[in-house]
């Protein structure tokens, strides 16, 4: 189907833009198999149950199979990774060969994401849709052995999935080569220009050929992002499915504020309330993220933590046993915010409202994929105000306020346990002060009795005290000489020829 025939699209030399009526699918009419894809890719897609594409699928498969450079924006959870892997996977199959020979398989395609987990999720992906072909992919990022990766790019690859740092890493070591690329992809491109990533991506882009086709990809752009990606693109077709930076429809969000100290209580509340067994909490800080995990995993629930402190096997053993089943929240940081495709993931809450606003699209984002319903609930204090409004101001809604039924600062598990035990120590602490006041007031009595035990009885350990140090001061009196003791007689002056080792003649 040729891309005019589509009703719902706008369409001119440089910008395809789906009006937001239509954003929530794909027309029904539409199919992979209407892309003129290969066989074996049509295979790969018919084993995942893939048969109609989303949006965005519909509109950038066709633009990067003609070849043109592509700026594609989409709500996250819209499949913006089959958008460039299938056409990708198309176009170098026209390369593609069953020699041993590491030289007939060199790099031909690049795909740059921000994390270590994106770069995971998109290998998987573009594993699983060139399955039956004779294309070679892999996934090189930081934190893990560098040796298997060698091993995997010496052997030949012609797609290569990478963390900027780690790819620079393998290119001063020389154990691949860049100067044969054909398509280069950025994915979550907003974040690999805006949080640092510029002065790597500055020199892959140098290291790679000037005849290529470049594609980006991600949930938000904002017109600072579009002018750096202007720079190194080469006339971009940009795509954007509904509004830019929207949130998905099916998503519902709600807010609930409650006081800074309060707040993890209100989460255990709201996990217990509506009994969630898989779900990802967001927090902005390492720390953080650690302390709220362990003060979940306290009030009985299946809880770790997973940030950019974690090693790389922690991290995956962490989002293994979450996929599982095994864990029922994942504390996590913004690490977890890009790339994570759960199935079936029911809810995501923000205990923390992130700082930059582009962040709380992609950290709801994780629930509500693939057209499923899902719940984005935050937390929020009165310090909180302006990021909520800036979030708001994003997304262009006012989020839903809500109130927490029958919630009660410490009145889950854990704090009730916790309230138990201050308890106790405070009665305890009570009446001891009162048990010795009383034995203070009561001359004779109780203290005499305490005295007479001695050090054997079971009173309170009293430290020993000076007597001297609790006398009042009183000035001396032999401060001055008296006639009883008179001062010594002064020595005489020594002559001065005595001094100079001398002395005078008799």
């Amino acid at each position: 189907m040729a891309i005019a025939e589509w009703p719902t699209m706008n369409m001119s030399d440089t910008e395809i833009t789906l009006a937001p009526e239509g954003a929530a699918a794909a027309p029904a009419q539409v199919r992979f198999s209407d892309f003129g894809l290969s066989p074996d890719i049509q295979r790969a897609l018919t084993e995942q149950g893939y048969t109609h594409p989303t949006p965005i699928q519909a509109q950038a498969i066709p633009v990067v199979l003609q070849g043109r450079d592509v700026m594609g924006a989409a709500q996250t959870g819209t499949g913006k990774t089959a958008s460039f892997s299938l056409p990708i996977i198309q176009l170098l199959l026209a390369h593609a060969n069953s020699s041993m020979s590491p030289a007939r398989h060199p790099v031909r395609a690049l795909v740059l994401t921000p994390t270590r987990e994106l770069a995971v999720q998109v290998a998987d992906n573009v594993k699983a849709y060139c399955k039956h072909t004779p294309l070679r992919s892999t996934v090189v990022f930081g934190g893990m052995d560098m040796k298997p990766q060698t091993a995997a790019l010496r052997s030949g690859i012609e797609i290569v999935i990478a963390t900027p740092g780690r790819l620079l890493d393998h290119v001063e070591q020389k154990t691949v080569s860049l100067g044969q690329v054909q398509m280069l992809v950025m994915d979550e491109a907003d974040r690999m220009l805006d949080m640092g990533f510029l002065p790597d991506l500055q020199r892959i882009i140098n290291l790679l050929p000037k005849a290529r086709q470049n594609l980006m990809f991600s949930a938000t752009f904002s017109p600072e992002i579009k002018k750096l990606a202007n720079s190194f693109l080469n006339n971009p077709v940009s795509i954007e499915v509904a509004r830019s930076n929207a949130t998905a429809d099916k998503v519902t969000q709600v807010v609930y504020k409650v006081a800074e100290e309060h707040k993890r209580d209100a989460v255990a509340h709201i996990l217990r309330q509506r009994e969630l067994k898989q779900v990802i909490v967001f927090s902005n800080t390492k720390i953080g993220a650690s302390r709220l995990a362990r003060g979940l995993e306290q009030d009985g629930m299946k809880a770790t933590a997973i940030h950019g402190d974690k090693s790389q096997q922690e991290r995956m053993a962490a989002l293994d046993a979450f996929k599982k089943g095994e864990i029922d929240v994942l504390v996590a940081t913004d690490v977890a915010a890009r790339g994570l495709d759960i199935s079936d993931l029911p809810c995501v809450v923000n205990y923390d409202l992130p700082y930059n606003a582009e962040d709380y699209v992609h950290r709801i984002g994780r629930t509500g994929r693939a057209g499923a319903s899902g719940d984005a609930i935050s937390i929020y204090s009165d310090k909180d105000e302006r990021l909520l409004a800036d979030i708001e101001k994003l997304i262009k809604q006012t989020i839903r306020r809500g109130e927490l039924q029958g919630f009660a600062p410490g009145s889950h598990g854990g704090d009730e346990r916790h309230g138990e035990r201050r308890a106790r120590r405070g009665s305890e602490a009570d009446r001891s002060r009162g048990e010795r006041g009383g034995a203070e007031r009561a001359p004779g009595g109780e203290r005499e009795r305490e005295r007479s035990r001695g050090p054997a009885g079971p009173g309170p350990r009293r430290e020993k005290v000076d007597p001297w140090f609790l006398k009042p001061y009183e000035p001396s009196r032999s401060a001055a000489p008296t006639a009883s003791a008179p001062l010594p007689a002064a020595k005489p002056k020594a002559k001065l020829a005595a001094l100079l080792g001398g002395l005078p003649k008799a």
